[in-house]
């Protein structure tokens, strides 16, 4: 049985290099301690339509948004409540893509998997392939856009641009650790969903999660004769357009956090935070290659995420605890089977080339590289 370990608040403070949470700005943090205020005040009505539609046009969408106190799985459940009726495709080439499937199987659904070895991204023929072998079809393709576990970021226009040819499947899209550092034009590419978790590449404290909803997976959950309590599109859209407001009690001080973190999204671009994330995993991957190896296949590295081969045979746990120890500095090992094999950087949300370079200066010093 757990014990209780009693939280002190007596701690070093670490720079967070993980595939997330990350590194929140100071006055982000400050913006949760204003007075509280209740949840049916014009107040939060000012809130919560600011959150959203800042949201929109930084996504550059004009798709609706929801942001719900909950982490992204929230909206695993609720896109497969909402949107499959018998039926879904989901490849599979990580944990994280293999939990998608895990959870629409323990909600009744029929899932057929595409199944890659870890590392290897998922190819838009072989999805094309699956769809036309199926007799029945599929209400729903899933697929995790940033693989987390391997550092492999899937080519999700690719398989939205194939899905026009089947307007009766519908794309949900989890780019939890992606969103936000990795550019994508959502109209573009048939997706009907996207979603993430605002402590990754938003660089917000953990709590909200975030997801955009077509007026075809609006229309589709309308026909449907159950969907998500919660995560209802039509019970949390239709409660934005009459009071603009969340249907259930929210985290305030985390909007709050959400409101001045996304006016800094706003002033930098999405553009701009695409490019400097794009070079932040040039350099992670330059240092990469330069003293151990890629785990990711070549050409489908995260942009957020480097999974680090440990091709040195280093301590990976003793290295990530030297490194916490005398540099004050966090990144990860490699995710359940990897776990030695492997270690990753995440060069999301606030950091730059100068800060990743600082933790690879360390990691240098402690592996004796």
């Amino acid at each position: 049985m757990t014990k209780k370990q009693e939280y002190t608040g007596d701690y070093p403070n670490k720079t967070l290099y993980l595939p997330g949470p990350t590194e929140v700005r100071e006055d982000v943090i400050e913006a949760m301690a204003e007075p509280m205020f209740g949840h049916r005040m014009d107040r939060m009505t000012d809130l919560y339509t600011t959150i959203v539609e800042d949201t929109k046009d930084f996504l550059h969408t004009d798709e609706e948004v929801i942001i719900l106190t909950a982490s992204g799985t929230e909206f695993w459940e609720a896109t497969t409540l909402n949107l499959v009726e018998d039926r879904m495709l989901v490849p599979t080439s990580g944990s994280f893509s293999e939990r998608q499937a895990n959870v629409a199987e323990r909600l009744g659904k029929d899932v057929d998997r595409i199944e890659y070895e870890w590392g290897e991204a998922v190819k838009p023929a072989d999805v094309r392939d699956a769809l036309e072998a199926s007799d029945e079809g599929y209400d729903a393709v899933g697929m995790v856009m940033n693989e987390t576990s391997t550092g492999v970021r899937n080519p999700i226009e690719e398989i939205g641009d194939l899905l026009g040819d089947y307007p009766d499947t519908y794309f949900v899209v989890d780019a939890i650790s992606a969103l936000g550092g990795d550019f994508v034009d959502i109209e573009a590419h048939n997706i009907d969903c996207i979603f993430t978790s605002v402590q990754k590449a938003f660089a917000m404290p953990p709590g909200l999660a975030v997801c955009t909803v077509s007026d075809d997976a609006y229309e589709r959950e309308l026909e449907k004769e159950s969907a998500s309590w919660y995560g209802g599109f039509q019970r949390c859209l239709d409660y934005y357009d009459r009071k603009g407001q969340t249907h259930s009690t929210p985290a305030i001080p985390l909007m709050l956090a959400y409101r001045k973190q996304m006016k800094h999204m706003l002033d930098e671009s999405h553009e701009a935070r695409d490019q400097r994330h794009r070079d932040m995993a040039e350099y992670t991957r330059e240092w990469a290659r330069e003293h151990f190896g890629l785990f990711p296949e070549e050409g489908y590295e995260s942009q957020t995420v480097t999974c680090i081969e440990n091709t040195q045979g280093i301590d990976v746990a003793a290295t990530i605890e030297e490194v916490s120890e005398e540099y004050d500095m966090v990144f990860s090992n490699g995710y359940g089977d990897i776990g030695e094999q492997t270690f990753r950087i995440g060069h999301m949300g606030e950091h730059t080339v100068e800060s990743i370079a600082e933790l690879t200066d360390a990691i240098e010093d402690v592996a004796g590289l």
